[in-house]
């Protein structure tokens, strides 16, 4: 590998790439960038997933609690409290960073911040079984109003997205995953929350031409 591929790329991160290609360092080469090309191309409709439940949980939540921060009466286990303190304490560390920079006082966190801070894992443990008749049964079946399927069919979909959303977000390599059935799950889950939006999302999604073109891009 030549000393700028090295040092740019990383032998680490090249490994998967040279791997999957018997060692050709160009035919790696065209694979990363057709992993990169695919990563861009699932970003966009995992945004509007992520933002979506996040939103469609929150709400039912505050509904339910009477509350805007819900999380503090919900009977939440020990890891989501955990997921909650945690998101308060980066929202506390933040706004000193700004109001230091800014040369200001610090303000209150706000539940706003709290919400945009908890992470996507967190709002997916939801729906998972030991919540089922806490949150499920009671409220959040209605965040998914077109979702005429079981529960556990949903918290799967969902479980799938986030560890697809991290691999994306950290720019791990996606090239091995079965990437239609991934993006299946995105409209699956879209659909459920809203038609209206999944239509919205599949009219800019490019994902399937750059699937499609995924044997003429490593040529």
């Amino acid at each position: 590998m030549p000393e700028w591929y090295e040092r740019f790329f990383s032998a680490a991160r090249m490994r998967p790439y040279l791997r999957a290609t018997g060692g050709d360092l160009e035919a790696a080469m065209r694979l990363y960038r057709w992993n990169v090309e695919a990563s861009e191309a699932l970003y966009t409709p995992l945004h509007y997933v992520e933002l979506g439940v996040r939103n469609a949980l929150h709400d039912c939540l505050v509904r339910e609690y009477g509350r805007p921060d819900w999380w503090v009466t919900a009977p939440l286990d020990e890891r989501g409290r955990t997921l909650v303190d945690a998101a308060r304490g980066k929202c506390r560390a933040k706004e000193r960073e700004r109001a230091r920079k800014q040369e200001r006082r610090t303000r209150p966190v706000t539940v706003d911040d709290v919400v945009t801070e908890l992470t996507f894992g967190f709002w997916t443990t939801l729906l998972v079984s030991r919540y089922d008749r806490v949150f499920w049964v009671p409220t959040l079946h209605r965040a998914f109003r077109y979702h005429s399927g079981r529960r556990d069919t949903l918290s799967d979909d969902l479980r799938a997205l986030v560890r697809l959303r991290n691999r994306v977000m950290h720019h791990e390599p996606i090239h091995t995953e079965d990437l239609e059935a991934d993006h299946a799950r995105i409209y699956r889950v879209l659909a459920a929350l809203s038609p209206d939006l999944a239509k919205m999302v599949r009219a800019s999604d490019r994902f399937r031409s750059v699937l499609d073109g995924k044997e003429d891009a490593l040529e």
